[in-house]
């Protein structure tokens, strides 16, 4: 169509109708595009929210990033796999190294689930350890307090909770021998602060129960403690994890302390005081398992 009217144009300037000029693809000037014009939205302040903008868009400015949210498929799958791995390496590895790798499993999907995002998301999940596991500056002071916090909230459960614990051991394994103290070793004790239940509790009460609770709010107080789904799910899978890697249906037991470790998370908002009373405990089994001899 264009060039029909081009051509009926032509015609007419050579008769004389018009007197146009058609100018020619040759000659005619070309304009330099116009140059962009940033608004002063283009670049929006450090911290500022972008509509559109991935979660983790502040990774690109040097900040961390933040997680998805969570979902319970999510963390039940993270759990699964987690799981997996730590059964297959309680199997695979050397005996005398596989409490180790179990450990580092641990840390590492903790790390990955939690510990590479942002401070607000470690301080959600009660994974600061009085600002040791954050980014920021370490405060002496902070953590000075939550760790004096920490040791009051375990020595208060285990005053609690040992009593009766052990004279139910008593009863159940028909003790009559005296009890000859044998206290645990400095190695033994920093096996189970830091191989044992810093990992552990990291991830079942630090992430577990903290993602499960994102989806399952708590709907009821147990001495001053939110509890909900999260709390006997995390528990669950805690039990389960650890009978599968020792076929025994006694380890289930364990289920009951992890109730304990549970609770005091909610209670404390972090994982310090369950981690301490959680070394606590298996300290105080072992003692009391070198202490007697048991009747046949």
């Amino acid at each position: 169509m264009l060039a029909v009217t081009l051509d009926a144009r032509r015609r007419d300037a050579q008769n004389g109708a018009i007197p146009v000029r058609i100018p020619s693809a040759t000659n005619t000037p070309l304009q330099p595009p116009t140059p962009f014009e940033p608004s002063r939205d283009a670049h929006p302040r450090a911290g500022a929210e972008t509509p559109g903008a991935p979660a983790d868009a502040g990774a690109l400015h040097g900040e961390r990033p933040r997680p998805p949210e969570p979902t319970a498929a999510r963390a039940l799958l993270a759990a699964a796999i987690t799981t997996a791995a730590v059964t297959a390496a309680s199997y695979a590895a050397p005996k005398s190294y596989a409490g180790t790798l179990v450990g580092l499993a641990f840390l590492a999907a903790t790390y990955w689930l939690v510990l590479r995002y942002d401070e607000a998301t470690i301080r959600a999940h009660g994974l600061s350890l009085g600002g040791v596991l954050e980014p920021a500056p370490l405060s002496a002071d902070r953590l000075a307090r939550a760790a004096l916090r920490a040791v009051a909230w375990a020595a208060l459960v285990a005053a609690i909770v040992f009593p009766p614990f052990w004279l139910g051991y008593r009863l159940y394994w028909g003790v009559t021998s005296p009890f000859v103290l044998r206290p645990p070793s400095a190695d033994e004790i920093a096996a189970q602060l830091l191989v044992v239940a810093l990992p552990e509790e990291a991830f079942f009460r630090g992430y577990l129960q903290s993602a499960l609770d994102r989806v399952f709010p708590p709907r009821v107080r147990v001495l001053g403690a939110p509890l909900g789904p999260a709390w006997l799910i995390s528990s669950a899978i805690f039990a389960l994890g650890h009978v599968l890697t020792i076929l025994h249906p006694a380890r289930l037991a364990v289920f009951f302390p992890a109730l304990v470790f549970g609770w005091l998370r909610a209670r404390t908002g972090g994982i310090g005081a369950p981690l301490l009373f959680h070394a606590a405990c298996n300290l105080f089994s072992l003692t009391l398992a070198s202490g007697y001899v048991h009747a046949p």
